[in-house]
């Protein structure tokens, strides 16, 4: 039988085919919202120029069969080194974080759940028992132990404290409208771009929901609806912001396996380690934070080098390919995490998408060992990259004593 011409396959065979499938389907403040990055975007672009700085050394011959690429991440066994990143209201398709949470089960990962998101954690933690919890430094400790509690009694296997974020809403080429909330007066407003897309108009009025842009992690005890982006943005505002006490506290409070991501220096890693974090994060909030940041593949070496004997060393920012994944991992990275390049399988075609997004990755890295004769991802070692010179950068090294110095 022939297929119907007229209906797109839903599979694609990379990353890039799925951000060009993302831009089609979805509303043009929408997409825009995915890529974009703070002032003119010199450091969400440096994220991904950076790892095609990297080359790699492969082998002619010798190349061993196996190619192992499992790991723990704070307890939990990924089937391969790529988690799901944390990622606020991903209503980008009616199956949300829910659908993504189902994907990453299915491929034997951690899904990493916002409290900004627009699904639930217990929702998503019934979906896939491998999820962290992030939260940002919002409200009085009361609040956050709230939070914290609940994610505990939903099941949450970690948590993650995500504090690079200053929130630069400057955007050279300007920012995307994000309404209060999905009602008539908004729907008006962006009927124009909502309808150029009819495809995920329907796709939602199938799903007999809207959008949802209220983040119900955020509830009060005894409430089922969140705030809104713009309410959740009020509650960061009047926070002030943490101490390396207060991260000890979290830390503390929380009693399990801990995370911190938004890591770029060297001192921050060392506080880190010394507030006793069970991981932390090399990232830059995927050049939403602070424009000028280094991308995280360049800050990475000098931090996994200083701190990967004392914890687990993530990264996040840039991954596109599985051999992005190979590169960061021989740079001293653990494991990754992907947060656009989820988001764009899941525009692309929701779960299916995500799994797509995977599957992708796994192929990726796989191809990058067979071809430098490495059977294991815990064996990759700088060695096996072509780094220019100058490529990396370090951040806050401690002066050290000149007697300490060798």
């Amino acid at each position: 039988m022939l297929s119907n011409p007229w209906k797109p396959n839903p599979w694609f065979e990379s990353i890039a085919v799925a951000q060009k499938r993302a831009r089609k389907n979805l509303p043009k403040s929408v997409y825009g919202a995915l890529v974009a990055g703070s002032e003119r975007g010199q450091t969400v672009t440096d994220n991904q120029a950076a790892f095609a700085e990297l080359g790699l050394a492969p082998h002619v011959a010798g190349h061993r069969t196996e190619r192992e690429m499992a790991t723990t991440v704070m307890g939990q066994h990924l089937d391969l080194p790529v988690l799901i990143s944390p990622t606020g209201v991903q209503a980008v398709h009616p199956d949300a974080e829910v659908g993504m949470a189902k994907a990453a089960a299915a491929r034997g990962t951690v899904m990493c759940l916002s409290n900004f998101a627009s699904r639930s954690i217990e929702e998503v933690a019934a979906a896939n028992p491998a999820t962290f919890f992030q939260m940002y430094w919002t409200g009085d400790r009361q609040v956050m132990i709230e939070r914290m509690d609940r994610a505990r009694r939903a099941g949450a296997k970690g948590l993650i404290a995500t504090l690079d974020w200053s929130f630069s809403m400057g955007r050279d080429w300007g920012s995307p409208e994000i309404p209060e909330k999905v009602d008539l007066h908004a729907a008006l407003r962006l009927a124009p771009e909502v309808l150029r897309r009819p495809r995920w108009l329907y796709s939602f009025a199938r799903s007999g929901s809207l959008p949802d842009l209220t983040a119900p992690n955020l509830a009060a005890p005894g409430q089922e609806k969140g705030p809104t982006f713009f309410g959740a943005y009020y509650e960061w505002m009047n926070t002030p912001p943490p101490t390396w006490e207060d991260v000890e506290w979290m830390r503390r409070e929380w009693g399990g396996p801990f995370m911190l991501k938004g890591v770029c220096r060297i001192d921050d890693a060392l506080r880190a380690v010394d507030a006793g974090v069970t991981a932390l994060s090399v990232s830059n909030h995927g050049g939403n934070n602070l424009d000028g940041t280094p991308a995280t593949i360049r800050v990475l070496p000098a931090i996994a080098d200083r701190v990967g004997n004392q914890v687990e060393v993530l990264l996040d920012g840039g991954i596109r390919r599985g051999s992005d994944v190979v590169k960061a991992l021989a740079l001293g990275a653990r494991a990754v995490m992907i947060g656009r390049a989820s988001l764009w399988g899941l525009a692309a075609n929701g779960q299916a998408g995500v799994e797509n997004v995977l599957d992708i990755l796994r192929s990726g890295i796989g191809s990058a060992l067979l071809g430098m004769g490495v059977p294991s991802i815990g064996e990759l070692r700088p060695e096996h990259l072509v780094i220019p010179e100058g490529f990396t950068r370090t951040l806050g090294a401690p002066v050290e004593a000149p007697e300490l110095v060798r």
